[in-house]
């Protein structure tokens, strides 16, 4: 899975701390503390004809995560709305958009890693894309990864932060085996996620997904056991070893970016029928009815 390139940005503006630039053009400082220690926290948002899907618990998570990194001068959250209605106004955008939202904790005098030499506040980015979701509806394919997922002894995985190597290096095992993402297991051996979404499993009716005690608390996961509860479908939360995913029914990926995917091979082989299932199509169907019909209508009056 490579995402490729669309005609339709080469002229995006870019917002940074309340200043549209051309991409071209945009830049930090190199004192930005994002550049210095990757020290930044981040969201993606999706954007459904003029209203972002569940805006306010991205928000929640975004202001959550600066707030355990003891950032100063987060900005409220009706700040982070006009500015990413203001981008979205600049580049004309209305429907199949991602957002990239990043807050760092801004810039530094000189260099180095403590908070102290920050002194100018935070920088807030808002990145606006035309990107209709990044995998194939027919189904992904993931191996396993050697690389483990850090757990909240050394470094809490809810708070969403830019500092992604572990997940780039699950990602870069993934691109020499040839499929487009990896599962990442914690130091006990349960399964945590993939280098880049959550993972659901089916087997039997049930729908099962892995605690997040060594991944964040995503926003489409807890959207799709809403969906569960709502509409009546077995859903559990628990501890998930590799070899049931390998027995599993279907697998499924859920991301913002990706919405809901089905995974049809893992480790080489074939997942249930290797074409999703019929669980996997139903939440699917209804995650969709649920972003027309709902979000934020920063766009629009509602």
């Amino acid at each position: 899975m490579l995402q490729r390139f669309y005609e339709a940005n080469r002229h995006l503006l870019v917002n940074i701390n309340g200043q549209l630039v051309h991409r071209d053009e945009a830049g930090i400082s190199p004192f930005d503390s994002s550049v210095q220690n990757g020290d930044a926290v981040w969201e993606g948002l999706r954007l459904y004809d003029g209203r972002i899907f569940k805006l306010e618990e991205h928000l929640d998570r975004l202001q959550d995560g600066a707030k355990a990194l003891a950032y100063e001068g987060i900005p409220p959250k009706e700040e982070i709305v006009e500015q990413v209605r203001r981008t979205l106004q600049a580049n004309e955008m209305q429907d199949n958009v991602h957002v990239r939202l990043t807050l760092t904790r801004g810039v530094k005098y000189t260099s180095g890693m403590d908070p102290r030499i920050n002194t100018s506040g935070t920088t807030l980015i808002v990145l606006a894309e035309h990107k209709p979701p990044v995998y194939d509806r027919g189904g992904i394919r993931l191996i396993t990864s050697g690389i483990r997922r850090i757990p909240p002894d050394c470094l809490d995985q809810n708070i969403h932060s830019c500092n992604m190597l572990n997940s780039i290096l699950a990602k870069i095992q993934a691109n020499a085996a040839g499929v487009d993402d990896a599962v990442m297991l914690d130091l006990n051996g349960f399964v945590a996620e993939t280098n880049a979404t959550h993972l659901f499993l089916v087997k039997r009716g049930v729908v099962a997904t892995p605690h997040t005690h060594a991944c964040p608390e995503g926003i489409t996961r807890a959207t799709v056991l809403d969906l569960c509860k709502t509409h009546r479908i077995l859903a559990e939360v628990r501890d998930i070893s590799l070899p049931e995913l390998y027995r599993a029914d279907e697998l499924f990926c859920t991301g913002t970016m990706g919405e809901l995917t089905p995974v049809i091979e893992l480790d080489g082989r074939t997942v249930g029928t290797g074409d999703g299932g019929p669980v996997t199509q139903r939440l699917s169907q209804l995650y969709a009815e649920l972003t027309r019909s709902s979000g934020f209508p920063i766009l629009v009056d509602g």
